[in-house]
This record gives C-alpha cells, structure tokens and sequence, in this order.
C-alpha cells in the first residue's frame, strides 16, 4: 500500500482532544506516514503525538491543516486517493480490495458534521458499519484490514523505550 495519511476534520480543543489523540494513536500503530489536525490548532495534541514517536519510534509526522479542504484538493489533484470513512458509505470489505495499491491515500476521518464537499471530493465513502460508531472504532478496523495488520515492531526504530510482548505483566526496556 502507498503512503498513507490521516486527516482527522473539525477537531474542538477542549472538547475533543482524547478522541483526536486516539486516533493519532491508531493512525501511528497501524503504519500511517502523517497524521494532520484540523479544526482548532490544538498544540496539546500534536506535542503529545509526538512525545509518543520520540518515546517509543517510528516516523509518524504530525501537522496542524488550517484548509483541510485546499489540502485534499490538492492531494487528489496530484493523483492521490481520497477515502472517507462515514457510517453512510459503502462496505470497507468490498471497498478495499479495489483500493490502488500503487498510489498515496488519505484517509478522511470527520468530526462532529462533515461537510457536503468531502463526499463529493473523496474517491471513496467506506463504512465500518452503517451505524453510528466511534470515529476511532473505524479508523482501526478499516487500516487493520487494509494493511493486513499491525505494523511489525522494526517499524518503530528510533525510541527510547521497547516494548517486549508478555503472557503476564509489563516488558518495557530502555533502548541504548
């Protein structure tokens, strides 16, 4: 699969920084290259999404988007793939596998209304499931289907901080 960004829409500092760090979070582990904040320019999130790649690794670059709408425009005019998921779409099981796995994608992940523009501009409205959902229940199940999984550990170099899978209790090594 390309690289892959995403552009969580509408954020509302002091109303939705949990959610938008959850899906910085799942965006990061699930292997995307950029994660992109738009709404209020919320520092808070970006910082702690960052403290997080220098923690633990990985590559993940993160950026406030002041016209995610302009940003968008410009990434399908260059030939990427815009994919919107949204409760109203269409099935991501059936939608994926049409997905160009040659070309750049931006995955569209809305906030509290989503505007008209975005339908229409996106190549591709999926649905988790045609119920209301968490944004972030979404963002999951679509990049873990669309990337065969979670991204291997070699994927997170650069970290301070390993952690080493355990039946019982917590591994967390200091890297030299």
């Amino acid at each position: 699969m390309g690289d892959i960004t995403v552009l969580r829409l509408s954020h509302r500092a002091g109303r939705d920084p949990r959610m938008s760090t959850h899906l910085g979070l799942t965006a990061r582990v699930y292997g995307a290259k950029q994660f992109l904040l738009a709404g209020d320019n919320d520092s808070a999130i970006l910082q702690s999404l960052i403290d997080v790649k220098e923690r633990f690794g990985g590559d993940m670059e993160v950026h406030h988007e002041s016209s995610p709408l302009g940003f968008l425009r410009r990434f399908v005019a260059d030939g990427g793939i815009a994919v919107h998921l949204t409760m109203y779409g269409l099935p991501y099981q059936e939608v994926i596998p049409d997905l160009p796995s040659d070309k750049p994608i931006v995955i569209v992940v809305g906030g509290a209304k989503v505007s008209r523009e975005y339908y229409e501009m996106c190549q591709y409205n999926v649905a988790v499931g045609n119920q209301p959902h968490s944004e972030v229940a979404a963002l999951a199940g679509f990049m873990e289907r669309l990337n065969d999984g979670v991204f291997p550990p070699e994927h997170f170099k650069g970290g301070k901080l390993e952690i080493h899978p355990s039946g019982r209790g917590k591994d967390m090594r200091q890297e030299e």
